[in-house]
């Protein structure tokens, strides 16, 4: 029995079989909708033999859709075509995987449901006792509480996790930085941030190396490379400045200072939700592409602790797809 699991993004598709293939995929989904089931097609025809599907999904927020019910119908119904008669399951947010029938009947089960199925899978790193699971992708940041391996958070819904600050909507790519802070240094000064989207924390990895570089992606702010040399224009107009009046020193300066209020902004909310368990967390999972933030945020945040990385653990290609991976794995092993 070979599983694949999709991680249905609105800005990213991920795929992953459990053992040791993961893609990520990105798709705008706000504005390539029509070509969702092309594109769930041609992940799914990367493992050939996967004959069952499980997927998760995020996507059903894109403001393509008037509502979430309506996303979760959307792209469970491409899904269906996609999967071309493969036996395909959806994860809920209460642990279950079900038909596509029966998520049609309630998809706000089925709506951002990937950061539970995230959290089922590291909880085998912390089997007993009082844990954290830390993920930082391209867009957000989850911060979900383990007891005994399973998560226990107070939100189940996006709304409800953002108000407990178990969901936190930054992340190392998309989030443009005028959301971060409101002035950066220049020169000796204070500069405003122009409230557009220049620029993104994608643009402030890519200067401070915590983040490769890739000529090939071009959905960054301005559409062009996710380049060091771009990054470095796209700063730059987030201080209404160009690369005749903006030199490397001044890009290097404000992008330290935004990566330091994102540290800060997120170590402020781990704080807090860490003083509210009845235990502190012996052991923290981290995972995604910016596991770097969030050791960055732990330490500002003081909070000593045990250290699992998913990157370490699984290699950075399934760290980087760990919703999906952990689907795969938890689609595999059925119910406990």
């Amino acid at each position: 029995m070979k599983w694949l699991a999709l991680d249905i993004g609105g800005a990213n598709i991920k795929a992953a079989d459990g053992e040791q293939f993961a893609v990520s995929q990105p798709f705008p989904m706000w504005e390539d909708s029509r070509h969702l089931v092309d594109v769930l097609r041609t992940l799914i025809a990367l493992v050939p033999r996967a004959t069952h599907i499980a997927a998760t999904m995020t996507g059903e927020l894109a403001d393509c859709f008037s509502t979430k019910a309506q996303g979760v119908e959307f792209i469970l119904n491409a899904l269906n075509v996609a999967a071309d008669g493969r036996h395909t399951r959806v994860y809920l947010t209460n642990g279950r995987l079900v038909s596509l029938q029966a998520a049609l009947r309630q998809p706000l089960l089925a709506s951002a449901s990937n950061w539970h199925a995230l959290a089922s899978f590291a909880g085998r790193y912390v089997a007993d006792g009082s844990g954290l699971v830390m993920d930082v992708g391209s867009t957000t940041c989850d911060l979900i509480p383990l007891v005994d391996g399973q998560p226990v958070t107070i939100g189940k819904t996006d709304t409800n996790r953002m108000i407990n600050g178990e969901l936190i909507y930054t992340g190392v790519q998309r989030t443009p930085v005028c959301a971060i802070t409101q002035l950066v240094p220049w020169r000796g000064r204070k500069c405003p941030l122009a409230h557009e989207v220049f620029a993104t924390m994608w643009d402030v990895y890519l200067t401070l190396d915590a983040l490769p570089e890739d000529p090939s992606r071009k959905d960054t702010a301005d559409r062009r490379p996710a380049t060091k040399e771009f990054a470095h224009d796209r700063l730059a107009r987030a201080i209404c400045a160009d690369r005749e009046v903006f030199t490397d020193a001044d890009a290097r300066a404000i992008a330290e200072a935004l990566a330091d209020a994102q540290i800060k902004k997120i170590a402020s909310i781990i704080t807090q939700l860490v003083a509210r368990l009845q235990q502190p967390p012996h052991t923290v999972v981290i995972s995604g592409q910016g596991e770097f933030l969030a050791r960055a945020v732990l330490e500002r945040a003081k909070i000593k602790t045990s250290i699992v990385s998913l990157t370490r653990e699984l290699g950075p290609e399934l760290s980087s797809c760990g919703p999906a991976h952990a689907l795969a794995v938890l689609a595999k092993e059925g119910p406990k």
